[in-house]
């Protein structure tokens, strides 16, 4: 394994362990709220956790803060928020509807490979072999944990409409992609209060009632842990990874709310945990140990994102960056050159 390219891999692995963690703990509060109600307080809490963190860091701090959005920036934020935040979530609830929990969990491991298909197809990123293979062991794996041998899609209609939330949830991956390398935060919160704000319209249409005060407090600190730092880390690894190989290691998080269920809730070691969990650190293991290097050329580009002086950011500074890693405007000139590379920020290049 190639630890200072796959160093990265770990933010998404947190992000996973983080947001399987919300499974188990936001369980215990479902029979005092409605899904939708809980959905809606655990993606706001998220989004007013980090607009607080925003807040204190803005106060705190000498000059404001670098690596926030610019122009086009919002465009693909807007879009991410439309489809993810938004569009993807009446679906999902709207073909929940019609299908079993058991068969929307399976249909719901299609995100992970929606997002792949899409990254390489549409958004032109570099996947290969062995990440493919990542996917396919990973949506098997998934299977293995969820499947009920009784369930049956009764209607195709409410199945495909599960299935379109998560190309949209792919989509959503694939378009935060394009802006990852603005503030992580910044970008969390303004997804976690819009998607908030619309499961919450959600539940009041669908006559849901205000939970009381405790339970309230506890949805919103768990989504700011469970959904808020989770879905920064996600986008840090976004920035490093690309869409592919972070979803691929975001794939394991079945597999980290199924364990705390069993250490915190005494829900049984099944036989599927235990091959699935085989299958999910065989997947893993893929990816980590993927190489990837070419001839490649860099074109001029100008941009903003925290790094550090490297044989990619070999560029003039004022005095005035402070320490690394800063974040700054910067321009790279063209360089052509041959080393082990992810698709980040410096590696969108076609194949």
């Amino acid at each position: 394994m190639n630890l200072a390219l796959q160093r990265h891999a770990g933010y998404a692995l947190l992000a996973a362990a983080l947001f399987g963690a919300s499974t188990p703990l936001a369980k215990r509060l479902l029979g005092d709220l409605s899904p939708l109600m809980l959905a809606g307080l655990l993606y706001l809490g998220s989004g007013i956790g980090l607009a607080a963190l925003r807040l204190i860091k803005s106060i705190s701090a000498k000059e404001s803060e670098s690596g926030d959005l610019h122009g086009k920036d919002y465009l693909w934020l807007t879009s991410a928020i439309l489809a993810g935040g938004v569009c993807a979530p009446v679906l999902l609830l709207w073909g929940l509807s019609g299908v079993s929990a058991s068969v929307a969990s399976l249909l719901l491991n299609f995100e992970g490979a929606l997002t792949t298909i899409l990254a390489s197809l549409i958004f032109g990123e570099a996947v290969g072999k062995r990440v493919w293979w990542s996917v396919a062991i990973m949506l098997l794996a998934g299977s293995t944990l969820v499947y009920s041998p009784g369930a049956e899609i009764r209607e195709l209609l409410p199945a495909a409409a599960v299935i379109a939330a998560c190309l949209l949830w792919g989509l959503d991956n694939n378009l935060t992609r394009n802006i990852s390398g603005a503030n992580a935060a910044t970008i969390a919160m303004y997804k976690g209060i819009a998607a908030g704000c619309v499961n919450l319209t959600l539940a009041a249409l669908a006559g849901a009632t205000l939970p009381s005060a405790g339970n309230t407090i506890a949805a919103t600190l768990i989504g700011f842990f469970s959904y808020g730092l989770s879905l920064v880390l996600f986008i840090i690894a976004l920035r490093h990874l690309g869409s592919a190989r972070t979803s691929a290691h975001f794939g394991t998080v079945p597999f980290f709310g199924a364990a705390l269920s069993i250490i915190l809730l005494n829900e049984p070691l099944t036989m599927g945990f235990a091959v699935g969990l085989m299958l999910m650190i065989l997947a893993t293991w893929l990816v980590l140990t993927e190489t990837h290097e070419h001839f490649h050329v860099h074109t001029p580009v100008t941009h903003e994102h925290p790094h550090r002086h490297d044989e990619h950011h070999d560029h003039a500074h004022s005095g005035q960056e402070g320490a690394e890693p800063h974040s700054h405007v910067h321009t790279h000139a063209p360089l052509a050159h041959s080393h082990a590379h992810l698709p980040d920020l410096h590696h969108r290049h076609r194949h």
